[in-house]
């Protein structure tokens, strides 16, 4: 309760049973607080912790929740699967209330029709599950962590496996349903395609509350083909990543080929430098062995390396699950499938292949700290023809793939400053090789160092301020997104470090 008057608080609970709204509080409260908080850093004792936290059960429990909120003077924060990189959807600087989604997990689907609507709390895997219990010629086109939220995960964009082959999550959204912040229940026909366009990339907790996404149901083969290899020393990862820069966002959009790089992977521990290759070929083996060895016999794939699966297995698979365990698919539901850790990342993007004596540069920096590591995730395919203005995410033609940089460490948090400076490190280094004029980021990989609306003056308007990450972010995009803000959220109720601004400027005249 820490920041706001005991009264106000009061009269946010008050509010909130009155309607028969859930909500969290005493030996309850931090329990329910930290249970979904999957970056360590965001459980200490510094941060600041929300006034209430509304454990909504039903769509109307949502609306009068976003309503209490208003009439109380709280910021909200909507938590779905509770990844977020930076903590924007537990905490704030101001008296907040968190609104938690985590029992609006229903997923529908209608084979008829051939959609599904997924409610914001359902996890991926929680949606994989659902798919595939209801047909296994059927999947969605999502991101690889089973615990993720479906609600963030799709605001962002929502990048996979299936990606190269039928764009990100957003892109397959055909309906949604969103409490705004007048407490009304929107979904697409009656908010219109303005707002609808936003909240399909636009990034989460700025729109409002998305209660429910209606997503295509998308075909997939029988069966499969995965494979998980390493290669180790410096030499050889130096010129399998270079090679693979021109080779994965060009193969046939069937394939997914991603690439790990660090001193301490899971597959190589202990080994010093190695690259791990993760591959999927919605396909039998005997196509994926013949694509790849014809494009990329350096890597060296063989028959043994390669097993064919079903899709519902190959996301347990991808999830990085033992063997033995990805022909449970109840794994899929399970929200403590992996420990929590203390993290930090950053993203960029990269459309012109880096050299390789930058990639020997990279090498040497993560041999500076076992606990980093990038993943590289290309493009190419369907992201390669799908509009930088369909919806928010803007990264299309032209990126050759994605960087994500990671540290991550399960010790106490005492070194975070010297884990962060040595991410912050690398990201410099890595300056000269990637996007520029803005050095474009991926809005999932959440990135407060690209600017923070805390730095926010009387004498600056928010607008510009935004633009130093709404640039990166969202491109060109940014000034429709402000324009969409300013019409369905003029008085900026759902806001956050990184969030859309509206254009006080603007406000009277649109």
């Amino acid at each position: 309760m820490e920041g706001a008057k005991a009264a106000s608080v009061e009269g946010l609970v008050d509010c909130l049973i009155q309607n028969d709204v859930s909500n969290f509080r005493g030996s309850d409260f931090e329990e329910m607080l930290n249970f979904s908080i999957q970056n360590l850093r965001y459980t200490e004792s510094n941060v600041p912790k929300p006034s209430v936290l509304i454990v909504p059960q039903s769509k109307r429990e949502v609306q009068a929740a976003v309503t209490c909120c208003r009439q109380q003077g709280f910021q909200i924060r909507v938590r779905s699967g509770g990844h977020g990189y930076e903590g924007t959807s537990c905490t704030a600087e101001e008296p907040f209330a968190i609104i938690d989604l985590v029992k609006l997990n229903a997923v529908n689907v209608d084979l008829a029709s051939e959609t599904a609507w997924l409610q914001a709390g359902a996890t991926l895997g929680e949606t994989y599950h659902a798919i595939s219990q209801a047909s296994p010629a059927y999947g969605f086109s999502a991101g690889t962590c089973p615990t993720v939220g479906s609600g963030g995960h799709i605001s962002g964009g929502g990048f996979g496996f299936l990606s190269r082959k039928y764009g990100l999550a957003a892109d397959n959204v055909v309906d949604a349903e969103v409490v705004d912040a007048n407490g009304v229940l929107l979904n697409r026909k009656s908010m219109g395609e303005d707002l609808f366009w936003a909240i399909r990339g636009g990034g989460g907790g700025c729109w409002g509350v998305v209660v429910a996404w209606k997503v295509k149901l998308l075909p997939l083969p029988p069966a499969v083909t995965v494979f998980n290899v390493s290669r180790l020393g410096l030499h050889t990862v130096t010129d399998l990543v270079y090679k693979w820069q021109t080779v994965a966002p060009n193969l046939e959009r069937e394939f997914y080929l991603s690439a790990f790089v660090g001193a301490n992977l899971p597959e190589a521990p202990n080994q010093g430098i190695s690259a791990t290759f993760k591959g999927m070929y919605l396909g039998p083996k005997t196509a994926l062995l013949k694509s790849i060895t014809s494009v990329f016999p350096d890597l060296g794939i063989e028959s043994h390396d390669c097993e064919e699966v079903t899709w519902i297995q190959s996301v347990l698979f991808f999830s990085g699950l033992a063997p033995a365990q990805i022909h449970d698919k109840n794994n899929l539901r399970d929200r403590y499938l992996w420990d929590k850790n203390y993290f930090f990342a950053k993203s960029d993007y990269v459309r012109e292949p880096i050299p390789e004596s930058a990639i020997v540069g990279v090498c040497k920096i993560l041999q500076q700290e076992p606990r980093g590591y990038i993943i590289m995730d290309p493009y190419g395919g369907k992201m390669a023809e799908i509009e930088s203005d369909s919806i928010p995410f803007p990264h299309r033609a032209g990126n050759l793939y994605d960087i994500q940089y990671l540290v991550a460490w399960y010790d106490d948090n005492s070194n975070e400053a010297n884990y962060i400076a040595w991410l912050r490190k690398l990201y410099a280094y890595m300056t000269p090789f990637v996007s520029n004029n803005p050095r474009a980021a991926y809005v999932n990989y959440t990135d407060l160092d690209l600017g923070t609306m805390s730095l926010f003056s009387n004498e600056t308007s928010p607008v510009d301020i935004a633009r130093k990450w709404g640039e990166k972010y969202f491109l060109r995009n940014f000034e429709r997104l402000v324009h969409v803000k300013t019409i369905f959220d003029p008085e900026n109720m759902f806001r956050n470090l990184q969030s859309i601004p509206p254009d006080m400027r603007l406000r009277d005249t649109i």
